[in-house]
């Protein structure tokens, strides 16, 4: 299986110091990115995004990630600093004031693969913004609707479960982010449950990509690694839903104990 990894995050900029709306910052919109190397700029509601082009190592991965952001920095104004946190308090007041444009939540509904139905719409009406991390992953076969629901729970499995550890935010997940949130595209899925913190290091970086490919190279062994987490830890695959969505740590660490005690990480 030849296994292609790109990547959509999202951030905020600080003005001397203080949060500030991104819009109007930079050419790009959802519609229309402006293409740079390795990939695209774009604005996003309040926040700035960008795209990777899909990468087929690691080491490609993080390049991308770098010559994009790299662009994006010559392109926004030098008193505006990049913020990677993946939750931006601005306050309801700021958020009222913005145009209706920056105001908007999403542009496309996404999917939850433990129900297969769209996840409800987020409330654009709070004090605060999140940031994403959404992760792309091409495969060259073409996927049946059970096997693209799996693929995604192998996601949270092989990803959400690890970003648990690096990612201690909790607040995102009252909009976005919450276990087995994706969307399809032509080449396979978007997997959109983790934030952007592990844009923050190279490590981090590098270390999504291998574990993308794991779910992706893992998918004929679904059913496998379900009956073993059942058997050793009386774990099924729809108790990993709950575990990213409360965050639990102590579980998350048992089932990547026993992945790795396996050979499957």
């Amino acid at each position: 299986m030849n296994v292609t990894i790109g990547t959509d995050p999202e951030f905020f900029v600080k003005k001397n110091g203080k949060l500030s709306s991104a819009h109007g910052l930079v050419e790009g919109s959802k519609y229309s990115p402006q293409e740079v190397l390795g990939g695209a700029v774009q604005v996003d509601g309040m926040a700035l995004e960008f795209n990777t082009d899909p990468a087929t190592t690691k080491e490609q991965f993080s390049y991308n990630i770098h010559q994009v952001l790299s662009c994006m920095r010559k392109l926004v104004p030098s008193e505006y600093e990049f913020d990677f946190s993946p939750v931006a308090h601005f306050g309801s007041e700021y958020i009222a004031a913005q145009p209706d444009e920056a105001k908007e939540l999403g542009c496309e509904p996404d999917f939850n693969a433990y129900t297969g139905k769209v996840n409800p719409t987020p409330d654009a009406n709070g004090d605060f913004r999140t940031a994403a991390g959404h992760i792309h992953i091409g495969i060259d076969r073409v996927l049946t609707v059970p096997e693209q629901q799996k693929l995604v729970i192998l996601c949270d499995l092989f990803m959400g479960l690890p970003s648990l550890s690096w990612d201690k935010d909790t607040k995102r997940r009252e909009l976005y982010g919450k276990a087995g949130c994706f969307r399809v595209k032509p080449y396979g899925i978007e997997y959109r449950t983790l934030s952007n913190a592990w844009l923050k290091t190279v490590k981090h970086q590098e270390a999504v990509f291998e574990l993308a490919v794991l779910a992706a190279k893992n998918l004929d062994n679904f059913v496998k690694i379900f009956k073993l987490l059942e058997l050793t830890l009386d774990i099924k695959y729809t108790d990993v839903r709950t575990i990213i969505d409360t965050s639990n740590t102590y579980h998350a660490e048992n089932i990547l104990r026993v992945l790795c005690s396996h050979g499957y990480m």
